[in-house]
């Protein structure tokens, strides 16, 4: 498992040039399914609009796919994709929809404004470095489930689940470097009433600066 940046949620970026709109969409998508259906939507979307282009790339089988959408050839979805490849992003799908506005851009203006729709929205984009880590579960009393829940945030643990039974289980993922320290720190502060449960090894998510 390598580490690997991405971003997530959904980001949006719009501005005029020489009046054409141009509005950029950028999503997580982890799958081409994914992929495919935040396309749509937003060809759904803007049903009107002149262009739909688009771009993604995948870290499941290494996809990457552009489409110019009408626009002269690789104007438009490959500049897109060389701007998320240029920033090492993964598991990204970008759209971007143009309203023309009557004055040709030429080839070097639809390059330069295609790709500023991607960049805006992609620098707008929460973006974070998932490395590899252990999935665990814990369970605890009600009156240590503030403790717990802050010791997992010390050490940027991403907590995936919480269940309120007669007990809280949590279920979260912690960076592998951090492992051996984490379940120590877990055992001084419980006093072995809290255990961590190693279920697997997952990806957890740590914000870039």
């Amino acid at each position: 498992m390598e580490p690997y940046k991405t971003m997530v949620g959904r980001a949006t970026f719009e501005f005029t040039e020489r009046h054409s709109k141009f509005i950029g969409y950028a999503c997580s998508t982890v799958t081409e399914e994914e992929a495919i259906s935040f396309i749509n939507e937003i060809r759904s979307k803007h049903s009107d609009a002149n262009h739909n282009i688009y771009a993604y790339t995948l870290r499941n089988n290494n996809i990457s796919r552009f489409s110019d959408d009408g626009e002269p050839h690789r104007t438009a979805g490959k500049p897109a994709l060389d701007i998320i490849n240029g920033l090492e992003l993964k598991d990204v799908t970008v759209v971007v929809t143009r309203y023309f506005g009557g004055i040709l851009l030429g080839t070097g203006g639809l390059v330069r404004a295609y790709s500023r729709a991607v960049k805006e929205a992609l620098d707008i984009a929460e973006k974070v470095i998932m490395v590899p880590g252990v999935l665990f579960s814990s369970r605890c009393d009600y009156n240590q489930y503030s403790k717990l829940e802050s010791t997992i945030n010390a050490y940027n643990g991403d907590i995936k689940e919480t269940i309120f039974e007669d007990s809280v289980t949590i279920k979260y993922s912690i960076d592998h470097s951090v492992k051996d320290k984490f379940e120590s720190a877990i055992s001084e502060a419980f006093s072995s009433t809290v255990f961590c449960e190693d279920c697997g090894n997952i990806y957890t998510k740590q914000k870039l600066l």
